[in-house]
């Protein structure tokens, strides 16, 4: 199997609204696929489109290997944005519930249902109610919940919604896991540490369209590096190589893309005019300054794209 995901196209319309205009995703074995966008990009959409749930009005789709996504459920592990336990059942038993509805029999999943739990720090809440657990925990269940079965392809739509910092790591952990098994996991976000550090690709939507197809490191090569400057006092007149430079003047600090000749020709031209540096940096774009230039400020109505053109690396 070449890919675990590939969806060409995908278009889907709810009445008048076109809510997936046209979006690809490749998926590979083994990889964690982040899959990014504002909130109401589509992503939500396009999950519900790979799950069979929903059937696209236009574009192709093939889900480990078949083209009618149902037929596979049982090898596919899926967390919706929505979460939905039953309060009054154990956690075991919610485990093994959830990995009963992919085929799993109850008795093997109740088996695995404690072990996982105490593998994750959930040992002592091996027959403790969802009602009883806090946010965190209850999330970290269900998470456990999505792929006792062990699937194939794991799903994950906004898994770290809502959580604290510490939560937060300890799903991270759970994900990184989970492909070391040899999982293919996609999942879907708009937090972008967490596509840093876990991805191997990425997808960047809006609008409902694809921007962006790539790994972490090309992504945020699409922005230029930034050269900081701090001088002691105003430099006199423009400094070569120094295109478009900006001083504030409270602390005059200078901000410029980095030439391509690199920093030498302006630190020459800086010591042979007598500036007084007091600081120079380079600073690298991070993933969220790339995903704000490829899909424009969340706060825009219709959460069109702005700033830079739309950058596409080939996957």
């Amino acid at each position: 199997m070449e890919f675990a995901i590939a969806a060409h196209g995908l278009q889907k319309r709810f009445g008048d609204k076109l809510a997936v205009a046209g979006v690809d995703l490749i998926a590979r074995p083994g990889e964690i696929l982040g899959f990014l966008g504002q909130n109401g990009a589509g992503k939500t959409t396009t999950i519900r489109m790979l799950l069979g749930i929903l059937t696209p009005d236009g574009g192709t789709v093939e889900v480990l290997g078949s083209r009618q996504p149902l037929t596979v459920a049982g090898r596919i592990g899926y967390l919706p944005e929505e979460r939905g336990l039953y309060p009054a059942m154990t956690t075991r038993e919610t485990i093994a519930f959830m990995g009963a509805l992919r085929g799993l029999p109850l008795a093997e999943g109740r088996r695995r249902a404690e072990a996982l739990l105490a593998r994750h720090g959930l040992k002592a809440e091996i027959g403790a109610k969802i009602r009883t657990l806090s946010k965190g925990m209850a999330q970290k269940v269900q998470l456990l919940g999505s792929f006792v079965h062990g699937p194939d392809l794991i799903i994950l739509d906004e898994p770290f919604s809502g959580l604290d910092p510490v939560n937060q790591q300890a799903l991270e952990r759970i994900i990184a896991g989970e492909r070391a098994r040899g999982a293919t996991i996609l999942f879907s976000t708009h937090i972008m540490s967490h596509a840093e550090r876990l991805c191997d690709n990425l997808v960047i939507v809006g609008a409902g369209r694809t921007r962006f197809t790539g790994t972490v490191a090309e992504a945020r090569a699409v922005l230029p590096a930034q050269v900081v400057l701090k001088t002691g006092h105003p430099l006199n007149g423009p400094l070569a190589g120094m295109p478009a430079a900006s001083a504030q003047a409270a602390d005059g600090t200078y901000r410029f893309a980095l030439p391509e000749e690199g920093l030498e020709p302006i630190l020459r031209h800086l010591l042979d005019s007598g500036a007084s540096i007091r600081e120079i940096s380079v600073e690298r774009p991070d993933l969220h300054d790339v995903f704000v230039a490829m899909v424009g400020d969340p706060d825009e109505e219709d959460g069109a794209h702005v700033g830079a053109p739309m950058a596409e690396v080939a996957p």
